[in-house]
């Protein structure tokens, strides 16, 4: 045992303590992402026999890795079904939609349940409680279209090692739940399915290449991580429309920002939040009272650490014109140069 945590990429020499122990310990350290793709698919097929399984596809590479993987261990008996809970970026529903029903093969259901995401969510400004309602939200909303599909017994979802570690708490240790996460907290025991996770014992940096593996397109492997919660995270207080509007406006150009000046790859996540405060401005000759844009972006390998992306100025001073130019209803930005630790990469 040790009192520090190798495995992730601020540990100086973390990956060589973790060398020198498999050698030491007789081991040949000949595992590869081929070789867990044979496991995993093993796994699922024992798992789940000839019953059907639904999955939970936000588009995003955890549940697409998720999809692809059960879909190639057993076919037509994965329904994978996209909810749309209102809480998604720019014309993000619809690319989803596109690239599965165009490119794959799979069975999917669009499931538009954003007013009743919305609706749950009016009023409500704390982050634990956003989280747990759209968490809770979710299960229902599979539960819904599983009893739609006759012999589904099984919920897919793509949780992560880090999403694990930073919800659990182990009875009696040290440890505390830091936030949770929507596919790993809250689950109602009788809720009638039975969870497929093959990917909770990966980082993001594996699940990339699992993605490589099983043949996805590079581009597609490259993208930004998303968070289950999706917008509702990067809106800190209440959640209005209003709001969700400006910052989906927001973050479409500073992601187009960052693209156009060729980073995009050089960054593990990169997003706009809108702040729950709104500033006294000035735009032409008249006074603004407007909202507040946080930007955040953050280099990481594991996701379990993160450095701020040293952006120049003349990018930082660009793209604030840009957003306060082009989105109505933002009269100032801010740039988030805080790492992980202290921080969290998301803001809620």
């Amino acid at each position: 045992a040790v009192q520090f945590h190798p495995e992730v990429h601020h540990t100086p020499k973390g990956a060589k303590l973790y060398e020198n122990f498999v050698r030491l310990a007789g081991f040949s350290g000949d595992w590869t992402m081929d070789a867990y793709r044979e496991q995993a698919i093993a796994a699922i097929r024992a798992q789940v026999g000839d019953k059907k399984v639904i999955c939970a596809l936000s588009g995003g590479v955890d549940s697409s890795v998720t999809a692809i993987l059960i879909h190639e261990a057993i076919g037509d008996q994965l329904t994978c079904v996209f909810v749309d809970h209102g809480l998604l970026r720019l014309g993000e529903a619809e690319q989803v939609v596109a690239m599965f029903r165009d490119n794959y093969n799979l069975n999917l259901i669009h499931a538009d349940e954003s007013e009743l995401f919305l609706g749950k969510l009016e009023g409500v400004s704390d982050p634990e409680t956003k989280r747990k309602i759209i968490g809770g939200l979710f299960i229902d909303v599979f539960q819904k279209y599983a009893n739609g599909i006759e012999g589904a017994e099984f919920l897919a979802q793509g949780t992560l090692y880090p999403d694990v570690i930073e919800s659990v708490s182990f009875s009696g240790g040290p440890s505390v739940t830091i936030k949770s996460h929507h596919n790993v907290g809250g689950l109602p025991a009788k809720m009638g399915l039975k969870l497929v996770e093959p990917l909770r014992e990966l980082f993001k940096d594996e699940v990339r290449a699992l993605g490589r593996e099983l043949g996805l397109p590079a581009s597609f492997i490259g993208r930004h991580p998303f968070p289950g919660p999706g917008l509702a995270i990067r809106c800190p207080g209440e959640i209005t429309t209003e709001k969700l509007d400006i910052l989906r406006q927001a973050d479409a150009v500073y992601i187009d920002q960052i693209r156009k000046h060729g980073l995009y790859d050089e960054i593990w996540q990169a997003f706009a939040a809108i702040l729950p405060m709104k500033t006294v401005g000035v735009m032409g000759d008249g006074r603004t009272y407007d909202f507040a844009v946080a930007l955040r972006a953050v280099t990481s390998v594991d996701g379990m650490t993160a450095d701020t992306y040293p952006f120049t100025h003349d990018f930082l001073g660009e793209t604030m014109t840009r957003i306060i130019n082009e989105v109505k209803g933002v009269n100032r930005v801010f740039y988030d140069i805080t790492s992980k630790p202290p921080g969290t990469i998301e803001l809620e």
